[in-house]
């Protein structure tokens, strides 16, 4: 089955999952996972390029994540350096912007400079927009919106409260809902992820752990997005 154009997703979404799995597989230290899991994001962003669908997000690292021991959260946040200053050059070429979403004053001084700096040189590109959410939470961001929007409104910046107010609030403003939740490694919930916007997400969810998902299974993911019908909570006369 050929990809077609008018049946892609405009916004695909990403739970990467399965990188300890798949390193304790082969009785590997759990933060070699990862940095095989860079593999898949490096092939997962350049198809995406390439096929012409314009929005990604993935989810790199959560709130609870910092919960983790502290070995591997610090080797993490190395992991995501190194990948920022390797992957800026592809970003460049192939005018795609970044973005990273969540509460990034979590994170280091150093890695928040990095971030700012490449989401300021990469803002004028437009063929697509990578989205990392990283300390990301979907319930803190609702929070975040609500607070904001509250506060707004007593200034009286606003005036009425609508779907379209609370969505400018959020961390994805001016960006599609994802139309495609992957999953990786077979696990069956959001976890936490972008709560609001999935509203009437597609879910696929595969048992291929992350550092193994690569073109051909992403490509396999858009083909059974393209099978489905999409009625968003409305009934069709059979």
């Amino acid at each position: 089955m050929k990809l077609k154009k008018e049946k892609l997703p405009r916004h695909v979404a990403v739970i990467m999952d399965g990188n300890g799995r798949w390193a304790k597989q082969r009785n590997l230290p759990r933060l070699h996972g990862h940095m095989a899991g860079i593999d898949s994001v490096r092939d997962l962003v350049t198809a995406t390029r390439e096929i012409g669908i314009p929005y990604l997000t993935l989810y790199a690292f959560s709130k609870e994540n910092w919960s983790r021991p502290r070995e591997e959260v610090r080797g993490l946040l190395q992991l995501l350096e190194i990948y920022i200053q390797k992957e800026l050059a592809l970003m460049m070429e192939h005018h795609i912007r970044f973005r990273a979403i969540g509460q990034i004053n979590d994170l280091p001084e150093r890695l928040q400079r990095m971030l700012g700096d490449v989401m300021e040189k990469t803002k004028k590109h437009k063929a697509l927009s990578l989205n990392i959410a990283l300390s990301y939470s979907g319930r803190e961001e609702i929070l975040q919106a609500v607070r904001a929007i509250v506060r707004d409104a007593e200034g009286g910046r606003i005036k009425g409260i609508t779907e379209n107010t609370v969505k400018k609030y959020l961390y994805t403003s001016g960006m599609p809902d994802p139309d495609l939740l992957i999953r990786t490694s077979g696990e069956m919930r959001l976890s936490n992820f972008l709560l609001w916007q999935m509203a009437y997400t597609e879910i696929y969810v595969t048992e291929t752990l992350w550092p193994d998902f690569r073109r051909a299974a992403y490509e396999e993911a858009l083909k059974e997005f393209a099978r489905r019908e999409r009625r968003f909570g409305s009934v069709k006369e059979y």
